[in-house]
């Protein structure tokens, strides 16, 4: 039983690394429920299909928006569904909770799921105990979880502290994750030192949203030289006059077949 199930992650992981075995092109669509409808509302499945492609690894996405997408598109990218939750409304914007399960992702399709922890929050305590709980649960079914590591909260100054970042992984790793998304501590140096470290692979957000492609390549780059496995991208794809044509260019650059440089000029 247990190498039967050690066979399925392991299946599952194959299927969100699809264009390359260490890296990974992933776009969140999760926005919504924190932001609104900043991903399209009813037209977040042409969206997707868009990216799908255009050569993404995965998009992230909660449960109910999966009705408003056609399953066409999961045979070209993968499905994670993401399990947190929080608005921009409520009083602690940074207290995280569960709105949907593992076994509920599965029905629904999922190649893998996702947790948000904010590390030092007001409500860290239950985000971790959920964080643990939910890898428990992708033990049980051998679900990958991506589990999605910010340093966010009244006592944290610096979020790209890497001591910080580096904490916020080898936490997650040690609950369960199987890749740890995180903040970009800022320089290739000093994120070599974090990845050095990390016990899992590590693929770095997207950044604040920047109109200038060259200079979000650029970023990525920089990330990958770091030692990144890859990047997490919303914003700056999604909000890009052209999400498809930028998705290659990062593929492109992610997947090594091309530098910033010849990405950026490329059309």
């Amino acid at each position: 039983m247990t190498d039967q199930l050690s066979f399925a992650r392991r299946l599952r992981l194959r299927r969100l690394y699809r264009h390359a075995p260490d890296r990974l092109l992933v776009v969140p669509l999760d926005h919504s429920v924190t932001d609104g409808p900043v991903t399209g509302g009813s037209r977040v499945g042409a969206l997707v299909g868009e990216l799908a492609r255009h050569h993404v690894d995965a998009v992230v996405l909660h449960k109910g928006a999966l009705r408003r997408i056609d399953p066409e598109w999961f045979a070209h990218t993968s499905l994670i569904v993401h399990l947190s939750a929080s608005t921009v409304h409520a009083p602690d914007p940074n207290a995280k909770y569960l709105v949907a399960g593992v076994e509920e992702a599965l029905r629904l399709g999922a190649d893998a799921v996702s947790v948000h922890v904010n590390l030092g929050a007001d409500e860290e305590r239950e985000q971790v105990a959920d964080l643990a709980a939910v890898g428990d649960a992708c033990d049980r079914w051998n679900v990958p979880l991506l589990a999605m590591m910010y340093p966010r909260g009244p006592k944290i100054d610096n979020p790209r502290d890497p001591a910080l970042v580096a904490h916020a992984i080898q936490l997650a790793a040690d609950l369960g994750a199987d890749i740890v998304k995180s903040p970009y501590v800022g320089s290739v140096a000093a994120m070599r030192d974090v990845t050095a470290t990390a016990a899992v692979p590590v693929i770095v957000t997207g950044g604040p949203r920047n109109d200038d492609e060259a200079a979000t390549l650029a970023y990525v780059e920089e990330a990958l030289s770091g030692g990144a496995a890859g990047i997490a991208m919303g914003r700056n794809v999604f909000q890009a006059p052209n999400p498809g044509a930028l998705t290659d260019k990062l593929s492109d650059l992610v997947h090594g077949r091309r530098t910033a440089d010849s990405a950026a000029a490329a059309r």
